[in-house]
C-alpha cells in the first residue's frame, strides 16, 4: 500500500461523533437564538443527524444528553437511529441544570442532594444498557464561588466516592470518560478543574474510567497537544470534545479559532496510536447564529481535514530532523504537511465512497433546510433545558 493509499484507508475508517444538542436551540447567557425547522424531539434530532453523516460518510452515532433527549422507550429510540444508518453513542449526564444543584451535584455539603445526583447517573447506565452504548461523559459544574465556602478536600471525597458508585455499576464493556474545565460556572475552585485532577480520579478508579479532553475547556496559551500525548501514552485518553474558543468556553466550530492546533493535536493523535475506535471523536457544540446542520458538516469536514494533514506528516524525516537536533528543519516538516491543501484528497476519498466531493454543495442541493422549515411547524423546539 502506497503512503497515499494509506492515508486514504484511514481516512475512510474515521468516525465523528455529533452531539444531538448542537441540532436544537441554543445562544449567549443573554438570549437563546430560535431557527426555523430546528427539531422538536429527539427522532427529529437524528433525522437530522442523518443528513449529517448523508453527505460526510464519517458521522455514523450520535450522542444523546439526558434528560434534554428523555424518551419512554430508548431501544425503540436506538432502533429508530439504526433505520436511519446511525446508532447512538455517548450519553451524556446532567447535574447541573437544578435548583438543587446550587452548590454543587455530587461534591454538595448536603447528602440528599449527592443522592439526587448519583441516582441520576445511575440512571445514565441503565439508559446506556438500553441504548447499546459504549460511554457514560461526566461534566460537573461543582465548585465554589469564594474562599472558605466550603471544604476543598472534602468536595474531591465526594466526588470520589461518587465516581466509585458509578464505576462500580459499568458493565463490562462500557466506560466513563471524565471531563474537566477549568473555570465557569464555578470562580473560585473548580472541583474537576484540569486533566490531571481528571487523570487522578480516573487511574483510582481503574481501566473502565478514562480522561475526556475538550478543547475548548483550557486556559489561553494551553499546550493540549501536550495533554493529549501525555494521556496517550498512559493509556488514559478516552476522547475527545471538540469545539473553538477565543476567550472562554466559546464552543465555536472545532477549527474555527486556531485550525493549526487542530492540526497538532492530530498529529498527536496519530503518532500516539490513539487514531483507533478506543479514542472517541466528538463534536461539542453550539451553532447561535448559523445555520446548524451545514455548521456540523462544516466542523465533520474541519476535523476531516486536519486528520489528512496529521497523516501527511513525513515522520521519518521528522525524526531524522530531531535526531540531528535540526530545529528549523523539524519544524519545516510538520509546517509542509499543515500547509497542504487536502480538499482535493478528501474530495477524492468522498467520490471512492460514492459520495458529492463537496458535502456542503451537496446538503445545500438537497431541499432538506426548506423541508424541515416547512414540516416542523408547532410544538416546541429542542434548545438549552429540552
Amino acid at each position: 500500500m502506497t503512503a497515499r493509499s494509506a492515508v486514504k484507508a484511514a481516512l475512510t475508517s474515521q468516525s465523528i461523533e455529533t452531539p444531538s444538542w448542537a441540532y436544537g436551540n441554543s445562544g449567549t447567557r443573554f438570549k437563546v437564538f430560535a431557527q426555523g425547522g430546528v427539531p422538536r424531539s429527539p427522532r427529529e434530532k437524528l433525522d437530522d443527524a442523518a443528513q449529517v453523516h448523508r453527505f460526510t460518510g464519517v458521522a455514523p452515532s450520535v450522542a444523546l444528553h439526558i434528560p434534554w433527549d428523555r424518551v419512554d422507550d430508548y431501544g425503540a429510540l436506538a432502533a429508530y437511529a439504526k433505520e436511519r444508518g446511525l446508532r447512538l453513542g455517548a450519553i451524556n449526564s446532567n447535574v447541573f441544570q437544578d435548583d438543587d444543584y446550587r452548590l454543587g451535584s455530587v461534591c454538595h455539603p448536603d447528602a440528599v442532594v449527592r443522592r439526587k445526583a448519583l441516582d441520576h447517573l445511575l440512571e445514565c447506565v441503565d439508559i446506556m444498557d438500553a441504548t447499546g452504548s459504549r460511554d457514560l461523559k461526566l461534566w460537573f459544574a461543582d465548585g465554589t464561588n469564594y474562599p472558605g465556602q466550603d471544604d476543598i478536600r472534602a468536595r474531591q471525597d465526594r466526588l470520589a466516592e461518587a465516581l466509585a458508585a458509578v464505576y462500580e455499576r459499568l458493565g463490562d464493556q462500557q466506560r466513563m470518560l471524565l471531563e474537566y474545565k477549568f473555570f465557569e460556572p464555578a470562580f473560585y475552585t473548580t472541583d474537576v478543574p484540569d486533566w490531571g485532577t481528571s487523570y487522578a480520579h480516573c487511574l483510582r478508579l481503574g481501566p473502565k474510567a478514562r480522561v475526556v479532553v475538550d478543547t475548548g475547556h483550557h486556559a489561553p496559551g494551553t499546550n493540549i497537544e501536550f495533554i493529549v500525548a501525555v494521556l496517550l501514552r498512559e493509556g488514559k485518553l478516552g476522547g475527545f470534545d471538540f469545539n473553538s474558543r477565543f476567550y472562554a468556553d466559546d464552543d465555536l466550530m472545532v477549527g474555527a479559532a486556531d485550525p493549526f492546533q487542530l492540526f497538532r493535536i492530530m498529529y498527536e493523535v496519530v503518532r500516539g496510536g490513539g487514531f483507533t475506535p478506543e479514542v472517541a471523536f466528538m463534536l461539542d457544540q453550539c451553532h447561535n447564529i448559523e445555520p446548524k446542520i451545514p455548521a456540523i458538516i462544516r466542523s465533520v469536514m474541519n476535523v476531516q481535514e486536519a486528520t489528512a494533514k496529521a497523516l501527511l506528516v513525513d515522520r521519518e524525516a521528522l525524526a531524522a530532523a530531531q535526531a540531528a537536533g535540526d530545529v528549523l528543519g523539524a519544524n519545516a516538516v510538520l509546517m509542509d504537511a499543515f500547509n497542504t491543501d487536502v480538499r482535493p484528497l478528501l474530495a477524492e476519498v468522498r467520490e471512492e465512497q460514492g459520495l458529492d466531493p463537496d458535502p456542503i454543495a451537496a446538503y445545500r442541493a438537497s431541499g432538506w433546510a426548506e423541508r424541515i422549515v416547512a414540516e416542523r411547524v408547532g410544538g416546541e423546539q429542542a434548545g438549552w433545558g429540552a
